[in-house]
């Protein structure tokens, strides 16, 4: 009885101390990366750097996209929407992550941990299916041109585009719901440079297999049917160009495609290596840099790759700058 007793009164201790420690949370500690100050410092200057070169070269597109009559076919409305995409992808995290760099607590409030848990990964979520959205669009250009015109029409672009922001937006409701509901204990530090699921869920006072289970499902849900769906796409669409008789053909599909299909394998290629399996499967250490890889630098390559890959784009990009310099010319405002 003395034994039993002793046990009660621990386990009401116990869920004493969860309400305690779970009301007291108001705000978390990103870690991070764990640098000295020096190299705190050079990170600082390097992912600033490259978040602007990143809004420079989403803004280009944007730009080239709305300048160019030429370019405002169903493809290049999908690739002005995906560098608008990636904008704000990129500032979902790096200008927390840069303010953390030069300070020295490294907080962020329980709600705004929240919100931007929210945001990256709605984005990350509508990025897939944007990417889904332009694999579809080359197949019908390439699989079926007769019917292409009538089919892919701007306007029905518009309308996919708006379906993907909706169904991107609204797909992590739930994972991120049941995991605002687990109660937080007095430990508050996160292992990562943002609010991210898996160490969110490490921080519960209770287990939560079901909300880690439930976030798995989602992932590797979105992840492979959007996967199995552009890859099905790109299937088809290398069959039809191989059997084009003209080199010329070939060689300008095959360029086009291989733009869609690199930025495929860089998105996909990392985010399966942190999401697809369930949170406790991977260190915190490669989550974090992988992560890193994926959220920083894919949307700094995805603007290098369509320009440089793209005939028409680099020609309208060209454009710009033209028109650009003649407008700053001195004797423009004389």
């Amino acid at each position: 009885m003395e034994i039993c007793h002793s046990f009660a009164a621990l386990k009401a201790n116990k869920y004493t101390h969860v309400e305690n420690c779970s009301s007291s949370v108001s705000k978390f500690i990103l870690l991070g990366f764990p640098y000295t100050w020096e190299i705190r410092i050079l990170c600082f200057s390097v992912f600033s750097g490259t978040y602007v070169l990143t809004l420079i070269g989403n803004l280009c597109i944007i730009c080239a996209v709305r300048c160019d009559h030429q370019l405002q076919t169903p493809m290049y409305v999908l690739l002005a929407n995906f560098s608008f995409l990636e904008i704000w992808f990129i500032t979902s995290t790096v200008p927390n992550m840069l303010a953390n760099f030069l300070s020295e607590t490294n907080t962020i409030s329980f709600s705004g941990c929240f919100l931007q848990f929210y945001f990256f990964f709605s984005m990350g979520t509508t990025e897939t299916l944007f990417l889904s959205a332009m694999a579809f669009d080359r197949y019908l250009a390439i699989c079926r041109p007769l019917h292409y015109p009538t089919v892919m029409t701007v306007q029905r672009c518009i309308t996919m585009g708006a379906c993907c922001w909706l169904c991107g937006f609204l797909y992590f409701l739930l994972p991120i719901y049941l995991i605002f509901q687990l109660p937080f204990c007095c430990l508050n530090k996160i292992d990562h440079f943002l609010c991210d699921p898996g160490p969110l869920i490490k921080l519960s006072c209770v287990p939560a297999p079901a909300a880690e289970i439930i976030c798995a499902i989602y992932n590797s849900v979105l992840i492979f049917s959007t996967l199995l769906f552009i890859t099905s796409s790109y299937t088809l669409v290398i069959r039809a160009v191989l059997m084009v008789p003209s080199a010329e053909g070939r060689h300008k599909a095959f360029s086009t495609c291989g733009s869609h299909l690199a930025v495929v394998s860089l998105f996909y290629g990392s985010i399966m290596v942190v999401y697809v399996s369930p949170t406790a499967g991977n260190p915190a250490g490669i989550q974090k840099y992988v992560t890193l890889f994926y959220s920083v630098l894919t949307p700094l390559f995805n603007p290098l790759i369509y320009s440089l890959r793209n005939k028409e784009m680099k020609e309208a990009l060209r454009k710009l700058f033209k028109t650009v310099r003649f407008r700053q010319r001195p004797g423009r405002n004389l």
